[in-house]
């Protein structure tokens, strides 16, 4: 038996968050509920799940009048609330002898429940899943650059959630912070920072099923960059830009001209969801599908939390509501898992 603190330094909670594609906890006490709730992190379960990204699975077990309290109930309603996927407890006999709602589930009662939570599938099984995440950066001088408040979250909960189905997946990652990025055999990561970088990356890929393309990329970049840093003079300064080249629309107009195949989504971060306009931009774009996500309204950049409009280039339509990335990754993948057979 082992301590969290039986070695700080080591940080064993977060290797074990960081490396979890998904927690199940299993049985869980109505203590346990409780402690999760309050966030808690005081023993290596409640610390390594209080810094997991992954979705944590609850499979709760206790007598029926502990279930039943309304302390429970509450603990159960936060917990949810917050995105964990929560099993209820089956009717049975319970250790004292009574009968009632909060016995332990049968092996595959579990298994079944994870499935239908999207848990345990392998659609994705033998397929080519490209990922680009987070926000390039173009560099004005040695220290400064344009940017944006891309995260990268979204587009590694893609990543992990299409590999957790069996994808051999390839993020190409925007100046993502380390920590986020996953270490995981079927993801393997190329890091990018400026438009440019992106553009030479992208023109590397082929032979894909699904294409993200979920990073927030500069429209704007320097005309020049001082190779100094720019030193404050006591007047105004003028910064001149110019124009990036578009990058979705250039690669797939020229990987559809080279006959590629696959599945291209768009993303676009816009302050308002307006259908006319975002179907403008898919056909401009000549996407597949586009996601469109308003982030003005919603806290959505840094956010654990997001939702949108996908809008497919035969006309279908499906709204995905605010959620945790995590399950809205899973969820995008359910509409395009379709398409893929």
């Amino acid at each position: 038996q082992s301590s969290l603190w039986d070695d700080v330094a080591s940080g064993a909670h977060i290797e074990l968050a960081r490396d979890a594609e998904f927690i199940v906890i299993a049985p869980a006490t109505a203590d346990c509920l409780a402690r999760l709730a309050q966030g808690r992190a005081d023993d290596l379960l409640s610390a390594t799940v209080l810094t997991a990204t992954c979705p944590v699975a609850i499979i709760p077990a206790m007598h029926h009048q502990m279930w039943l309290n309304p302390a429970t109930r509450a603990n159960v309603e936060i917990l949810r609330s917050r995105g964990f996927l929560i099993m209820d407890p089956v009717v049975g006999p319970l250790n004292n002898g009574d009968v009632g709602v909060g016995r332990f589930p049968e092996t595959f009662e579990i298994f079944d429940f994870l499935a239908e939570s999207q848990l345990l599938q392998s659609d994705l099984l033998g397929k080519k899943v490209v990922v680009t995440a987070g926000g390039t950066r173009e560099m004005i001088d040695p220290v400064r650059f344009i940017g944006n408040l891309s995260s990268g979250k979204q587009g590694i909960a893609l990543a992990k959630a299409a590999a957790s189905r069996g994808a051999n997946v390839q993020i190409i990652a925007a100046n993502i912070s380390p920590e986020l990025l996953p270490n995981d055999p079927l993801i393997s990561i190329v890091k990018i920072s400026s438009t440019a970088d992106l553009a030479v990356q992208l023109s590397k890929v082929e032979g894909f099923d699904l294409l993200f393309m979920a990073a927030a990329v500069a429209d704007y970049r320097p005309s020049e960059i001082s190779t100094e840093k720019i030193k404050r003079s006591g007047s105004a300064r003028s910064l001149a830009l110019e124009e990036n080249p578009d990058l979705l629309a250039t690669f797939t107009a020229q990987h559809r001209a080279k006959g590629g195949r696959g599945i291209i989504v768009g993303f676009a971060a816009e302050s308002a969801v307006d259908v006319e306009s975002a179907t403008t931009k898919m056909n401009r774009k000549g996407v597949d599908y586009l996601f469109v996500n308003d982030v003005v309204n919603n806290d959505v950049f840094s956010s654990d939390f997001n939702g949108g409009l996908l809008l497919g280039s035969s006309g279908e339509m499906a709204n995905l509501p605010y959620q945790q990335k995590d399950t809205l990754a899973h969820a995008l993948l359910n509409v395009l898992g379709e398409r893929l057979g």
